[in-house]
């Protein structure tokens, strides 16, 4: 299936928080970065989350930075003891950390005569970083090597994460043609369509095939969602053929 077309080639996001983890807060995170990329025909290839360990995360982000993939992360990019992203991500690229002037003149514009050492300490990032502009607080967050790095908190991180798809990445909206199909076939086991999803995914790499069964309920049919994303054209081709072979193989079914 195309994806994404820059450097790498993948969109990632990697949601930091030993919170997330435990369950003490709920991840919101993966579904809105889902929303954001779709409305601008672009898709997220891959997601992890990590809690708050430094040399976890610096592998994390030196993985991600040999990939060259783009990559939205969430979290840990405060000052106290449990953040740890931009340390890890600075050990990541074996380059120092220092306070960048376009962040310093963010911080002292929020705080003016308030702004204190710690404060500016909010505004040091790893060298060869750009600063993400914070429309609730000032507090920027960075970018570098087509990684963006946002707070944790939603009311800031998705109007950051807006700007960058709108401003760093506006080329790459609705650069690739995708195209999504789907039939809803009931009392069909995935056992019995096999071959034919084997089949289908030989025969059309541009798309992917999918398979989501449900076993039913009160009131709910037993069914199994098959269908296809990716390449407008390979899409409609597979689906011609996947709705043929359901036919004769005797099932019932309806478009999605």
């Amino acid at each position: 299936m195309q994806r994404n077309s820059e450097a790498g080639g993948k969109v990632g996001a990697l949601i930091i928080g030993d919170e997330i983890l435990s369950g003490r807060r709920a991840d919101k995170h993966f579904s809105k970065v889902v929303e954001l990329l779709g409305a601008r025909g672009m898709a997220l290839d891959w997601a992890y989350y990590l809690g708050d360990d430094r040399a976890r995360l610096a592998e994390a982000f030196k993985r991600s930075f040999a990939n060259g993939d783009i990559v939205f992360s969430f979290g840990g990019i405060g000052i106290t003891p449990d953040d740890h992203t931009r340390q890890a991500v600075a050990a990541a690229l074996g380059v120092g950390i220092a306070l960048l002037p376009d962040a310093e003149r963010e911080i002292r514009d929020r705080f003016g005569d308030e702004t204190t050492p710690q404060r500016l300490m909010l505004g040091e990032f790893p060298l060869g970083s750009e600063i993400i502009p914070n429309p609730y607080n000032r507090i920027p967050g960075f970018c570098l090597r087509n990684h963006f790095f946002f707070p944790g908190f939603p009311v800031m991180a998705w109007p950051m994460l807006e700007w960058v798809l709108d401003t760093h990445l506006a080329h790459l909206h609705h650069a690739v043609a995708r195209d999504e199909q789907a039939i809803i076939v009931y009392e069909a086991a995935e056992s019995t369509l096999l071959a034919l999803m084997h089949r289908i995914t030989a025969e059309y790499p541009a798309a992917s095939l999918f398979s989501l069964p449900s076993f039913g309920g009160e009131g709910v049919r037993r069914h199994i969602e098959l269908g296809v994303r990716g390449e407008p054209e390979a899409v409609a081709k597979a689906m011609e053929e996947i709705r043929a072979e359901v036919s004769r193989l005797g099932y019932e079914w309806t478009g999605r």
